[in-house]
């Protein structure tokens, strides 16, 4: 999910077929009101509850988008324990980070994470929540605004440094 939402915000289309993700880096120049940003987008590998946080998930970086599949409530356990780690590993209370429940096209039967359950979630972190459809293309773009707005928000760093980095 993660790729596709990666794809579709940086090429505009919907990819059906890639190799799964080692780690890949992305720039992209993105307009925020009359501002304009060079955001530099880490599209991570898998992670599961398991995996060592490397230092790179949190050294210079400014925002996460944590992305789950409203059809695995698996990915969305694996979304908290990440969120925890990074909370952890960043030593901060504050963390810019919007959580988005990706593939919310599908059809209602296949749904195993409520959109509810998405909200409470992020309200619990104190962060913004998103569905979206990598396929669809639905919010795509909003998802990176809307973590541009966060890094201000938490930060403060709005109109002072131009350069984001998200994982």
């Amino acid at each position: 999910g993660k790729t596709s939402l990666a794809h579709q915000f940086l090429e505009g289309k919907f990819m059906d077929c890639y190799e799964p993700t080692v780690e890949s880096t992305y720039n992209k120049v993105v307009v925020v009101g009359k501002d304009e940003f060079q955001l530099q987008l880490v599209d991570t590998a898998g992670q599961d509850e398991y995996s060592i946080l490397p230092h790179s998930f949190v050294i210079g970086i400014h925002g996460y988008v944590l992305v789950y599949s409203v059809t695995s409530l698996r990915s969305f356990q694996v979304v908290k324990t990440l969120h925890t780690k990074l909370h952890e590993s960043r030593g901060r209370t504050r963390m810019p980070v919007v959580l988005v429940g990706n593939k919310a096209d599908l059809a209602l039967q296949s749904r195993e994470v409520k959109m509810d359950e998405g909200k409470k979630l992020a309200e619990s972190w104190g962060a913004v929540f998103l569905e979206s459809s990598a396929k669809e293309n639905q919010v795509t773009q909003g998802i990176f605004t809307r973590i541009i707005e966060e890094i201000d928000r938490v930060d403060n760093s709005y109109g002072g440094s131009a350069g984001c980095c998200l994982m």
